[in-house]
């Protein structure tokens, strides 16, 4: 393997990683995986989807982490009658100085949680588009970048509930990943319901200090960057995302885009696995939810029961890893 020019001191950074997911462990059972997904995916500079069913702790999770990173931090909560406005924020005359003053909305902030996402309609969810992608909104013909690290998190219920809107596939490319929340196992759901009877939890959320400051977060996104990855995992990668074009099974395949998020995240995981090099694992670990979001299936393969997950899944073992 080759040597990176420069080497990376991880004390820190794994200490301060610990410090979180120990935090987090604190107030969310289990979850560990996604946790790990979720951190990577941040720290790679990407957007989040988090889809489960109602009550496994997604909004939980994804407030958790926004508080543990000392950062302004706003909620929005999707509504069929939210306007894009809502989000964005509106242009007010001042009767005082004749002019037009900008109202920023909660999308204005370092993490942002939009709630539901998939219970606002396409008009509303437009709304993510430029902000999602250029990190700026530019309204009334004014350009309003956002802060550094800025980071959406968001949850959606499945499709299949009621009052919930499918999410366009262009915004759905938008984000680095899709996780979905599975229930949780027989003991975590024991250790639930033990925390709750006991009327004490192992600690509230009100009460979590911030572990990650701005400036520390901005300083582990260097390292990332500085992640080793040989050219072998380069062509890995590209060969993975091949697939997926290539597959009977997809009707759209995984665009460039996505084989940036793959390299990035791979990147990401490595750092949280205390390593400055990427290995094949490290790619095989996000690759499904880096993908599953971004791929249509044929019609035939969603009759005959597959899932995006499932294909990646199985593209990903026709590949063959780089020794």
């Amino acid at each position: 393997m080759e040597k990176q020019n420069e080497t990376i001191d991880l004390t820190p950074f794994t200490e301060k990683v610990d410090r979180l997911k120990i935090a987090i462990g604190s107030v969310v059972v289990g979850q560990e995986y996604s946790v790990d997904l979720i951190l990577s995916a941040i720290l790679a500079r990407g957007h989040v989807l988090l889809e489960g069913v109602p009550g496994v702790a997604k909004t939980l999770l994804a407030k958790m982490i926004a508080k543990l990173i000392h950062a302004d931090f706003s909620r929005i909560q999707f509504t069929p009658d939210l306007m894009p406005s809502d989000v964005l924020g509106t242009s007010v005359f001042n009767m005082k100085t004749s002019e037009f003053s900008f109202h920023p909305g909660p999308v204005f902030a370092d993490l942002v949680l939009v709630d539901e996402i998939n219970r606002a309609p396409a008009k509303t969810q437009s709304a993510l588009f430029e902000v999602m992608e250029e990190r700026q909104a530019t309204i009334d013909g004014i350009r309003h970048p956002m802060s550094p690290i800025y980071t959406i998190l968001a949850t959606q219920n499945p499709i299949e509930q009621e009052g919930t809107y499918k999410l366009p596939e262009a915004q759905l490319d938008r984000f680095m990943m899709k996780i979905t929340i599975p229930y949780p196992s027989l003991e975590e759901e024991i250790e639930i319901l033990e925390r709750h009877n006991r009327n004490a939890r192992l600690a509230k959320l009100e009460e979590i200090e911030a572990v990650i400051s701005r400036e520390e977060l901005l300083l582990m996104f260097e390292y990332v960057e500085k992640v080793f990855v040989e050219n072998s995992l380069l062509r890995y990668i590209a060969s993975v995302i091949q697939q997926t074009r290539n597959s009977k099974a997809v009707y759209l395949g995984a665009s460039p885009r996505a084989s940036v998020a793959l390299l990035q995240s791979a990147k990401a995981m490595a750092l949280l696995q205390g390593r400055e090099f990427v290995t094949p694992e490290d790619i095989k670990r996000v690759a499904p939810f880096v993908l599953q979001h971004r791929l249509m299936l044929t019609a035939e393969a969603e009759m005959e029961g597959h899932t995006p997950l499932k294909v990646v899944q199985r593209l990903i073992e026709k590949v063959e890893v780089p020794k």
